[in-house]
């Protein structure tokens, strides 16, 4: 099946003119038809999507434009491929720990106040595990 861009923009859940930038970018590479009006198909769906995906991550344009360029030129650049994902996911694994220390931080905050509520008084201790300097 085909889409124009307007139907692929409307699937993806991105504006038309991101659909062009990304094209403008090396990015994403639509069929044409006789009129030289984009067609995309279901292949490019999920090729969208999946760049998407990626740029959420915080991958960087260089970085995508490095990975589209790697995934066209084959198998041959697996290794290459595989090396950019695995830096991604530890730099995502390192903002999903600082994230989950500031929630730790905000939950302890959270039962600070309640128990002020309830008339349990103590002082608030940002860091509690480190050790206190004279």
């Amino acid at each position: 099946m085909t889409y124009s861009i307007g139907e692929f923009a409307e699937i993806v859940g991105v504006t038309a003119s991101k659909i062009r930038y990304y094209e403008k970018e090396g990015l994403l590479c639509p069929h044409r038809n006789e009129k030289n009006v984009r067609k995309f198909t279901d292949h490019d769906v999920g090729w969208f999507r999946f760049l998407l995906l990626l740029k959420d991550t915080g991958m960087s344009m260089e970085e995508l434009k490095k990975y589209t360029e790697w995934r066209a030129m084959g198998e041959a650049t697996i290794t290459e491929r595989l090396a950019l994902l695995k830096k991604r996911r530890r730099l995502m694994e390192l903002e999903m720990q600082a994230l989950q220390k500031n929630m730790d931080i905000l939950n302890r905050k959270v039962t600070f106040y309640e128990d002020q509520i309830k008339g349990n008084k103590y002082d608030f201790v940002l860091y509690p595990n480190e050790e206190r300097k004279s």
